[in-house]
């Protein structure tokens, strides 16, 4: 069996128990009000910290060249519902705000279904290949149960605004946006 192989499997073992963790949540915090969330009460950075992950081109994409943007950085996979459903918003707020915006996908999966998961929806933006270092960055952002999809937006520097497990909708995310690039 390929490394990669058992990497989805680890990875479908933490997107079922994060599920489980949040209807598990959902439920204490319902009997519970004073808990902190899940993602609250992970030690997690206030800024996007340094990586370099290749692109689908090869060519290798570091934190530094987008620091002048507000970035939209999403971890996902070919293989998750919710992250096909947002990638369509993703790649049309990509075309809306691109000047000011950059959004980022650090795909946690396999070259090939990654290639053509972007070619088939038409990804205008950065398609990183992570790996079990992009799922430790995604948990030093908050992502505690290392589900998927998992979303951070910074301001222009890196400075963190928003985390987000799960999908994320157009009509969450584009308010934020036009306020941070002043078009709201």
């Amino acid at each position: 069996m390929k490394l990669s192989s058992y990497f989805l499997i680890a990875v479908g073992g933490a997107v079922i128990g994060a599920a489980s963790g949040f209807a598990w949540r959902a439920m204490d915090n319902a009997q519970n009000a004073q808990m902190p969330s899940a993602v609250e009460s992970v030690e997690q950075l206030d800024a996007l910290p340094a990586f370099a992950y290749e692109d689908l081109e090869g060519t290798t994409r570091r934190t530094q060249e987008f620091e002048d943007k507000v970035v939209v950085l999403n971890f996902w996979a070919t293989w998750c519902p919710p992250c096909r459903k947002e990638t369509p918003a993703f790649v049309a707020m990509q075309d809306e705000f691109g000047d000011q915006v950059q959004f980022i996908g650090i795909a946690i999966d396999d070259e090939e279904p990654v290639r053509e998961f972007a070619e088939s929806y038409a990804v205008n933006y950065p398609i990183l290949l992570g790996d079990l270092d992009a799922v430790a960055l995604s948990r030093q952002l908050g992502n505690r149960f290392e589900g998927l999809p998992f979303t951070v937006v910074t301001r222009p520097g890196g400075e963190v605004v928003l985390r987000h497990a799960g999908e994320l909708e157009r009509a969450e995310l584009e308010p934020l946006l036009k306020d941070l690039t002043g078009r709201g």
